[in-house]
């Protein structure tokens, strides 16, 4: 009576083992197209968006996402945090021999993930570590912006790059503190009025008040997707076991053109659980708004 159901429930699970493995071992391109102002009308400006690299390798000293990431020729590259992770101190070397490497192909900006961020803020866990770290990527020619914002400019294009800390009681998995746009404008100023508007703030939970705040594209990442995606439904659960959260894992626009991509992340740390939710570099090709 029972050996149907149990055969079945044996595939699935073999099914869903040998999916993950997959999942675990690769990673894909994920593409988004945004019309923007400051371009001529059809012409594309490539940028690429990496994020919770969390120290992983695809291919020796990743020459696989190297190799890719040549390959899309972009004209800037932003990372938006967590490329190690802090209980492990051998994905810093990881995550430097990639990020420094990337320098020869664009213009690389940084900002902190929670990771980062938290061997910052506490010293006496991690030492100088995160100084180390930090002064190796401006050593190799990468722009670090810890609550900074810097401008990129290319053929009449002009964007405001801007990388966000927000305190770390924000990141809680319970109690999480509510974020408002004074904190914002404390920590990096009032956005500037002028050029296209790139915000990396790396944990999606406050969209809504970094589009108030007045940022035209926000980059996140933190949830790895959702762990788990399902149909409709999209990520399951979040690393901080958060159920459903609202953006886990995709692009999502304003009717008034304001939007953000967040990223499912290249790696995964302490829950190494990916299902239907495959690991991603993206690309977003910013297009000239057509008449």
């Amino acid at each position: 009576m029972w050996k149907k159901p149990l055969a079945l429930l044996g595939t699935s699970a073999l099914i869903c083992a040998g999916e993950m493995a997959r999942e675990l071992s690769t990673f894909r391109v994920r593409r988004y197209r945004m019309e923007v102002p400051g371009l001529e009308s059809g012409r594309e400006i490539r940028c690429l968006f990496l994020s919770d690299l969390h120290g992983k390798e695809y291919g020796k000293e990743n020459k696989k996402l190297l190799e890719q990431i040549e390959k899309e020729r972009p004209d800037f590259i932003l990372a938006g945090g967590d490329m190690l992770t802090r209980t492990q101190p051998e994905t810093d070397r990881t995550a430097l021999a990639l990020m420094r490497r990337l320098v020869s192909v664009a213009p690389v900006y940084a900002a902190n993930g929670n990771h980062e961020q938290k061997m910052k803020e506490n010293r006496e866990l991690y030492g100088d570590r995160y100084d180390r770290y930090r002064d190796a990527l401006k050593e190799g020619g990468i722009r670090v912006l810890e609550n900074e914002t810097c401008l990129f400019r290319k053929g009449g294009f002009l964007a405001s790059i801007t990388g966000l800390e927000i305190p770390l009681s924000c990141y809680r998995h319970f109690g999480r503190e509510e974020l408002q746009v004074e904190e914002i404008n404390k920590r990096v100023g009032e956005s500037l009025k002028k050029g296209y508007r790139i915000l990396m703030a790396h944990t999606p939970a406050y969209m809504d008040t970094y589009w108030e705040w007045g940022a035209d594209l926000v980059l996140s990442g933190h949830l790895h997707g959702g762990v788990v995606r399902l149909p409709v439904l999209g990520g399951v659960i979040t690393p901080q076991m958060q159920l459903f959260p609202r953006y886990s894992g995709d692009m999502y626009t304003k009717k008034d053109g304001q939007s953000c991509v967040v990223s499912r992340g290249l790696g995964t740390h302490t829950v190494n659980v990916r299902l239907y939710n495959m690991a991603e570099l993206v690309c977003l090709s910013l297009i000239g708004k057509r008449d």
